[in-house]
C-alpha cells in the first residue's frame, strides 16, 4: 500500500511541479489523532494578519500541539517561532514550504492562513495528505476550486474541514438564527448586508529586485508568474485579481454567510452588482472600493451587500452587520450581538455579546470567536462535536462573493444563475469567468 510519504511525492510536492486531482488516496482519520489521548498536533499555514489571533486562539483549546508554523518570508517566520514559544511553552518548526509539512504523518490538521490564491490548493493538498483543515475564507480565490474541493471531501469523507467564517460558532448567532428558524420574525424574505471602512490611499506598485527573505515563487503558487512589486509582500495583494478575491471575497463572505444561514438559500436566480472605483482613483488599487450587490433567490428571497471599504460614514450606525426582515419583524446581527424589533420598528429586546469584537480591524474578530471556532473544530476532529462551518457552507458563501465580482467584471450586468449548481446560464460568462488561468505545473483539477 502506498505510504503517505510517497503519496505526497507522487503529487510532486518535493519537487517544483504540482499537479492536484491525477490520483487520491483513501484518507483515514486513523483514530482522527494520533497517539493513546486526543493531542492534535497542528501546522500553522501563513504567519501574517491572521497568525496572531489564531495563535491566541489556540492557546485557550486543549490537548493542541503546533508543531510547524510556514511562511515564505523569513522574517515572519522567525517571528512566528517565538509567539508560538512564547503562547503555548513549545518550540515548533520553522517551515518555508507548506508543502513539507505534509510528509510529516504525525501532523492531524492544518491551519491555512495564507492569501486568497493559496486557500484552495492548500485545503485540496492538506485532504490528500490526509489532514484535517481549517480553511480561512474566502475559501476559493474562484468558482471552480470550489467545486473541486466539495470533490475531494466526497473522497475523504472521514476529514474534518472547518471554514474560517467565525460567526458560525458566536453564541448569540445561533441563538438567533434558532428563533429566526422556529419562525420569531415570521417568513424571512430579505437580508441587507454592509461592510463600511475607511482604507487609505494605496501606493503606486513598482517592480522591485525579490527581497532575499522572501520565496516569490512559493508566495505565487498557482497564479501565473510574473515580476515581484514592492507592495504585494503585505497586505496590499488584496486589490490585484491574481491574487485577491476584492473586497467581497475579503470581506462580504462574513456577513452574506450569516444572511445565507437566515433565509436558508443556496443558489440565486440572478445577481447584479453596481460597484466603481471611487476613491484615490490613480492609486495602485485595481478593484472597485465601493458595491451595491443584489442576489435574487428562488422563493421571492433577496440578499443585498453594501460595501463602502473607502468611506467610513456609518449608513447603519455600525461598521458591518446583517439586517434580516420577516413578516413579524426584523433584526440585526453583528459579531456583537443581535437586537430584534416588531414591525412598528421598536426595539423589543436585545442580546449582546461576551467579548465585543474587533469588527473591521485588521487581522481578525478578536479573541473571542477566534478561540470559539478552533475550540468547535478540534472538538469535531474528536467526534464530539458538530462542525460549525462546513466545507459546504464555506464554499457556497464564497461563490456569492464570486458571483458578485464577475457581475462587476462584466460591466455591472445582470447574470442569471442555474438554481441547480450555481452555474452561469450564459455558456460564454461561465467559461470566461469560473476558473483562472493557472500556472503551469500548479493547476487545480
Amino acid at each position: 500500500m502506498t505510504t503517505r510519504r510517497n503519496f505526497i511525492k507522487t503529487l510532486g510536492l518535493t519537487s517544483a511541479g504540482l499537479l492536484v486531482g491525477q490520483s487520491t488516496l483513501n484518507a483515514k482519520s486513523y483514530a482522527r489523532v494520533n497517539g493513546a489521548n486526543d493531542r492534535i498536533r497542528v501546522a500553522l499555514w501563513g504567519c501574517n494578519r491572521r497568525f496572531d489571533s489564531i495563535s491566541k486562539a489556540l492557546s485557550t483549546c486543549k490537548n493542541v500541539e503546533v508543531v510547524y508554523v510556514c511562511d515564505v518570508d523569513s522574517r515572519r517566520l522567525d517571528k512566528a517561532v517565538g509567539i508560538i514559544k512564547n503562547l503555548l511553552d513549545t518550540t515548533p518548526k520553522g517551515q518555508t514550504d507548506l508543502r513539507k509539512t505534509l510528509e510529516d504523518n504525525s501532523i492531524d490538521a492544518v491551519f491555512n492562513m495564507t492569501p486568497d490564491h493559496w486557500h484552495a490548493l492548500g485545503g485540496l493538498l492538506a485532504m490528500e495528505a490526509g489532514k484535517h483543515a481549517y480553511l480561512e475564507k474566502p475559501v476559493t480565490h474562484n468558482p471552480h476550486e470550489g467545486e473541486a474541493l466539495a470533490d475531494c471531501l466526497k473522497r475523504h469523507p472521514n476529514l474534518m474541514v472547518q471554514v474560517g467564517t467565525q460567526q458560525r460558532s458566536s453564541v448569540e448567532s445561533i441563538d438567533i438564527m434558532q428563533q429566526i428558524h422556529n419562525g420569531e420574525l415570521g417568513e424571512v424574505y430579505e437580508a441587507d448586508t454592509f461592510y463600511i471602512a475607511n482604507r487609505e490611499r494605496v501606493n503606486n506598485p513598482k517592480k522591485v529586485a525579490v527581497p532575499e527573505w522572501l520565496d516569490w515563487n512559493l508566495f505565487q503558487g498557482p497564479a501565473p508568474r510574473t515580476d515581484f512589486m514592492d507592495i504585494w509582500a503585505d497586505y496590499m495583494w488584496h486589490w490585484y485579481w491574481q491574487y485577491g478575491t476584492a473586497e467581497s471575497g475579503n470581506n462580504a463572505l462574513h456577513e452574506l454567510d450569516v444572511a445565507r444561514w437566515a433565509l436558508q438559500v443556496r443558489y440565486p436566480n440572478e445577481v447584479t452588482s453596481f460597484a466603481y472605483k471611487n476613491h484615490f482613483k490613480e492609486d495602485g488599487w485595481t478593484m472597485y472600493d465601493t458595491m451595491d450587490a443584489a442576489f435574487i433567490f428562488p422563493g421571492d428571497k433577496l440578499i443585498k451587500w453594501k460595501c463602502q471599504c473607502r468611506n467610513g460614514y456609518q449608513t447603519y450606525g455600525r461598521d458591518r452587520g446583517t439586517i434580516i426582515y420577516g413578516t413579524k419583524g426584523s433584526v440585526i446581527i453583528d459579531r456583537d450581538g443581535y437586537e430584534i424589533f416588531g414591525l412598528d420598528g421598536k426595539k423589543l429586546r436585545e442580546r449582546k455579546a461576551n467579548v465585543k469584537s474587533h469588527a473591521t480591524a485588521l487581522g481578525g474578530s478578536g479573541i473571542g470567536l477566534d478561540a470559539l471556532h478552533p475550540q468547535n473544530f478540534f472538538e469535531a476532529i474528536r467526534g464530539k462535536e458538530k462542525l460549525n462551518s462546513s466545507l459546504e457552507q464555506g464554499v457556497d458563501s464564497t461563490l456569492l462573493c464570486h458571483l458578485a465580482n464577475i457581475s462587476y467584471k462584466e460591466g455591472n450586468r445582470a447574470l442569471a444563475i442555474d438554481t441547480t449548481n450555481g452555474h452561469f446560464k450564459d455558456n460564454k460568462i461561465q467559461k470566461r469567468h469560473w476558473a483562472r488561468e493557472y500556472e503551469k505545473g500548479w493547476e487545480v483539477k
